[in-house]
């Protein structure tokens, strides 16, 4: 046997042996009843062979007493064990695996009173209601399925993972890009991993490499699991309402493998609308020291209430068909996504499910396909249905055609007034493949027509190629950031700190060309001509005339621009629409990168510039301890302009905290040719609040950040165009000769959906009619 370890072996009977595994050890030793024991040292990694030559013994054994060592508890003293073998056990420790898996995802609604299912509106649902289903305690009901079937490759070195989904069976989900979810590579749970992400929220893992300073533990039995000797424990966590887990797991008395895990979130953790989360897995040794896991089995409880109605999420993953080892050529795990779908990927009958399933349909999920497809066609779901697309998307669909979005119907301000704004886009289907939108707006107090439109085309979704083209004439607020609620939102003229009075008036011809190159790569080539008018009275453009020392009004600013947006997002995720996506975020920084040259005589445009531009961004996960958000941009501006054509540094007037400005900077108060900014954000997760027992119950969250700019200004832009705008004699746009910086404290989750801050600005207090401290709030929805 190899010294240190359980690996062993019997010879045969002249003697001859052969031993190996993964296990670290630097010494094999061998006994045979009679002889004298021997060791012996190897080396590790490479095949050797060793000879043994015994002496016999004739020495008589003592007696042995055996008493307790220096860990009282003995489950401690298991899982250091555990602990210790962790990478050995691990799959990931092989040089390639492969295997098929088999997938099913089923969602039933529960807690389905009488009262719900005699409202008027449901009457036409009677048949569906005559499937609920009482076995388990609650009442639910059934009502949508997927399966999915695929094969995963994994190699080490270079580390890559991929799936070919091979085969997928959705009950009512028409989005083909729902597909890429419906496999193995978005759903797994490795449980030899020390944090384990459920719900974008980290769980410490029982068998985390410091589990032993969140856990207790306790030995509760032993027994034999499929043949295989195990101590079954259980887990606890030893503090209340931290993200932990609660459960029981067999271990493998040999090789100290997890055998089953059977586990829940604790009670009293820190997360929201999940009224229950049960996890159990189950893992086999498919070859000799190497442990896979062959069943994932996941029941999710979602609810706003406790009375209300809430959803079941179930999913059950079985895997075969192991090869353990026997890498692939390369060309086999290339691709543009590590998630392959095939052409056919919906084209199967009923027969290859019946072939292809791990385990067979009950005769309740065979129902399920049936009545999703029935409810479907129902009018009063056609009605619901957009009922909830309104509430989310702010878009009401009639046909090919929806108009909105709503919160921009009415809105006023100091310029326009009273403002009315109908809009509307086309839809899938209209077209899958090209979708127009556009505007009409009117302020009652300019009395003039705002209006908007253009066209998207999108080639391919995946990998995206697009073409955009887009004209406007309409007010905007320079320097606003592009997160921050638009400004025609009635919100927006509602809770404000300072009247909309530095608009500008805005004629804009646009359009972009965007193309992925490969997974996690996309350019963008992009041209605009924009016109600047300032609105309203309160600010104008004026250049100032040293000669005459006369002021020179300028009526308008011409400016047409190409450029080349780059992005680079390793292994990103998204969730694909018709016509846009949105990105899930990726493991590792984001770096973005922009150029664009201004191209003077063209269009009547008056300046020539470079604008060079490079932010860096990342979502630091720690575990415990919360996870924090980093972002960094540096940028130049090359050739003389005025400067409503710099960098209009991201300032924000209204009452909502916005991540992507300075909350206590006003617009139009800082301007730059070249800056570099850093923003921090750290959400700690109730690692304070949850130990005060007060606090606990309200599950609020801590959440503190950090903004600084510092930039540089060219003198001669002045020349321009002075920043001197209301003639008072002091200057009304300030430079950034010293780091712009503001600071915040705040707690998020109240009523689970509300973050407030308490932002402070620290530098520049002199600037008139600044905010220097503040409440803000924002909507902020999250597990």
């Amino acid at each position: 046997m190899f010294v240190g370890t359980k690996s062993g072996a019997q010879t045969d009977l002249n003697g001859n042996y052969r031993i190996e595994t993964y296990y670290s050890s630097d010494s094999i030793r061998v006994m045979v009843l009679g002889y004298a024991p021997q060791t012996k040292k190897v080396k590790q990694g490479i095949t050797t062979v060793v000879n043994f030559e015994l002496k016999t013994s004739s020495n008589q054994t003592s007696e042995v007493t055996i008493r307790p060592g220096d860990e009282p508890n003995p489950a401690i003293a298991l899982m250091k064990k555990v602990i210790r073998n962790k990478k050995i056990n691990n799959r990931e420790k092989l040089d390639a695996y492969e295997y098929e898996t088999y997938n099913k995802i089923e969602f039933d609604l529960n807690n389905i009173t009488s009262k719900f299912q005699n409202r008027k509106a449901f009457k036409a649902f009677d048949f569906v209601f005559q499937g609920i289903d009482t076995t388990q305690g609650k009442p639910y009901l059934p009502v949508f399925m997927t399966e999915s079937l695929s094969d995963i490759y994994f190699r080490r070195n270079p580390k890559t993972k991929k799936e070919v989904l091979r085969a997928t069976k959705v009950s009512g989900v028409e989005n083909e890009s729902i597909n890429q979810f419906l496999g193995d590579m978005y759903q797994n749970i490795n449980v030899y991993d020390n944090e384990l992400v459920v719900f974008n929220k980290s769980f410490t893992s029982p068998i985390s490499s410091y589990a032993l300073g969140f856990y207790d533990y306790g030995l509760i039995d032993s027994a034999f699991v499929e043949s295989k000797w195990c101590y079954k424990l259980q887990f606890f966590p030893r503090r209340k309402s931290e993200l932990l887990l609660f459960g029981e797991m067999w271990i493998a008395d040999t090789s100290y493998a997890v055998k089953e895990l059977e586990a829940t979130i604790a009670e009293g953790a820190n997360i929201n609308w999940i009224r229950d989360f049960k996890v159990k897995q189950t893992f086999n040794e498919v070859e000799p020291e190497v442990w896979m896991l062959t069943k994932d089995e996941l029941l999710v409880d979602f609810t706003i209430s406790e009375k209300e109605m809430g959803v079941y999420g179930r999913k059950t993953s079985t895997y075969k068909n192991f090869v353990i080892n026997k890498e692939r050529a390369n060309e086999y795990y290339e691709g543009f996504s590590n998630v392959a779908v095939a052409s056919d990927v919906r084209d199967h009958d009923d027969e290859f499910w019946k072939k292809a399933r791990h385990v067979p349909l009950t005769a309740k999920e065979e129902r399920i396909y049936y009545m999703v497809d029935t409810i479907k066609s129902l009018p009063q779901f056609k009605t619901l249905e957009n009922v909830v697309s309104l509430f989310f998307t702010g878009y009401k669909a009639f046909g090919g055609f929806e108009f909105g979005p709503y919160f921009t119907l009415y809105s006023f301000n100091p310029i326009e007034g009273n403002r009315i704004r109908i809009g509307g886009r086309t839809r899938k289907e209209f077209s899958k493949k090209i979708q127009l939108e556009g505007y009409i707006a009117y302020g009652f107090n300019d009395e003039r027509f705002k209006y908007g439109g253009g066209a998207t085309w999108v080639m391919n979704k995946n990998p995206r190629l697009a073409f955009n083209v887009y004209a406007k004439r309409d007010m905007e607020q320079l320097g606003q950031g592009n997160n921050l609620i638009r400004q025609d939102n009635i919100l927006s003229s509602i809770l404000r700190r300072n009247p909309a009075n530095k608009l500008t008036d805005v004629m804009e011809i646009s359009g972009y060309a965007e193309k992925e190159w490969v997974h996690g790569l996309q350019t963008k080539a992009l041209f605009r001509h924009r016109i600047l008018k300032p609105a309203g009275t309160d600010y104008r453009y004026v250049r100032l005339m040293p000669e005459s020392n006369t002021e020179q009004q300028i009526n308008y600013l011409i400016t047409t621009e190409v450029g080349l947006y780059t992005r680079f997002a390793y292994k990103e995720k998204f969730v694909y629409g018709n016509f846009r996506r949105r990105s899930l975020g990726s493991k590792y920084p984001i770096v973005e990168l922009q150029y664009y040259y201004g191209v003077p005589g063209i269009l009547q445009s008056a300046y020539e510039y470079h604008r060079v531009a490079m932010r860096i961004s990342d979502k630091l996960r720690m575990g415990p301890f919360g996870y924090m958000r980093l972002s960094s941009e540096a940028g130049k501006i090359f050739g003389g302009l005025p400067y409503p054509l710099l960098m209009m540094h991201q300032g924000n007037e209204t009452f909502f905290y916005d991540e992507g400005s300075y909350n206590t900077m006003n617009f139009f108060e800082f301007v730059s040719d070249e800056w570099v900014s850093v923003w921090a954000t750290y959400h700690a997760d109730g690692l304070i609040l949850n130990k005060i027992p007060l606090m606990r119950k309200l599950k609020w969250r801590e959440v503190a950040s950090a903004k600084a700019v510092v930039g540089g200004y060219d003198r001669t832009n002045d020349k321009i165009l002075t920043r001197d705008f209301n003639s008072d004699g002091e200057a009304d746009i300030y430079t950034l000769e010293k780091p712009y910086v503001e600071a915040a404290l705040g707690v998020e989750n109240i009523f689970k959906l509300l973050r407030v801050d308490f932002v402070w600005r620290l530098t520049y207090l002199d600037n008139p009619n600044i905010a220097k401290y503040g409440i803000r709030a924002k909507l902020h929805f999250d597990f």
